[in-house]
């Protein structure tokens, strides 16, 4: 297939370049940042400001499909508007390409923030763990507000076309560059700090994976559904820290094994087949401390997100 993949530079972006190239797909890859104007190497990069309507439209054409990664990733770095907006317009141009130059499937980024309790204006938490496709959905922030809206404009799209698509909500995403940064005083704190998505994390490699899985499956409309590691990154009960930090504010449903992720992937499982496979424990020690083998990996630039950073400079 031939693969469109916006926000190509950022890690979500670079994995997934990595893994589409492994599979053979034939990959462009598209983000803001300046092209290195030199022979190209194993994939096409095109620069372009996916909020100008005329730059999408004239990247998207020619793809079978199209990975839509391209977005401020976060709520804390920018002004609100310029989030919303940035987010929210760069989904309806690529949505609106996608439909009119007939490609067949579209897999978008969402977020785990959706719900809201990630950054609420006024607190509330998630009123059942593991947290699914079917809890309620009241989102305060901006960024939370121009990922739900994209996944509402994916349905509109699949009701009066002929495109398909998938909306993934990944929870937090580690690699080996920032896993011990972000992950390693979680494990160090074992489950005495509070978290709104229960200690939910999941490796870039699984949501490539997942990206990967949701593109090429022949699903009709366009499904949500959740991407989270198998494990939670504190590495204890997650039934025990719920109780310990909400009490019985929070519903415990059934999980699969004691340190389960807060977040359920059955969803996923269930329609495409997929399963996390990795661990925090692939990367880090029990004190939280990156282990020698990603570190060699890091230290050499060969990790799947620098190799997918390599294939479009």
């Amino acid at each position: 297939m031939r693969i469109l993949v916006t926000g190509a530079r950022g890690k979500v972006g670079a994995a997934t370049v990595d893994r589409l190239l492994q599979d053979g797909h034939e990959v462009t890859a598209v983000d803001i940042a300046p092209a290195v104007n030199e022979r190209a190497r194993e994939v096409i990069y095109v620069q372009a400001d996916l909020t100008d309507a005329g730059h999408v439209a004239a990247v998207v054409p020619g793809h079978d499909g199209v990975v839509h990664a391209g977005a401020i990733p976060g709520p804390r770095h920018n002004p609100q508007h310029v989030i919303f907006q940035n987010n929210l317009m760069a989904t309806y141009h690529v949505i609106e390409a996608a439909e009119r130059s007939g490609v067949r499937r579209l897999v978008h980024l969402s977020s785990e923030t959706v719900p809201g309790f990630s950054y609420p204006r006024r607190y509330f938490h998630a009123d059942y763990a593991p947290i699914d496709e079917e809890h309620r959905v009241r989102p305060h922030d901006a960024y939370a507000m121009s990922k739900w809206f994209g996944e509402e404009l994916m349905d509109a799209s699949v009701q009066r076309s002929d495109l398909t698509g998938v909306s993934v909500r990944p929870t937090w995403l580690q690699w080996e560059g920032n896993v011990e940064r972000n992950v390693g005083p979680i494990v160090r704190a074992q489950g005495t700090d509070k978290s709104a998505s229960f200690w939910s994390y999941v490796s870039v490699y699984d949501l490539a994976d997942l990206i990967v899985a949701a593109l090429t499956a022949d699903l009709p409309g366009h499904e949500v559904v959740y991407c989270a590691a198998a494990d939670n990154a504190a590495g204890r009960p997650l039934h025990d820290m719920v109780r310990r930090h909400f009490v019985d504010e929070v519903e415990l449903r059934p999980v699969d094994r004691p340190d389960a992720s807060g977040i359920s992937t059955a969803k996923a499982a269930r329609l495409f087949g997929w399963k996390p496979r990795r661990s925090w424990r692939d990367m880090l020690d029990e004190g939280g401390r990156l282990l020698p083998e990603p570190q060699g990996l890091l230290t050499a630039g060969e990790t799947g997100v620098q190799r997918g950073w390599r294939a479009m400079s």
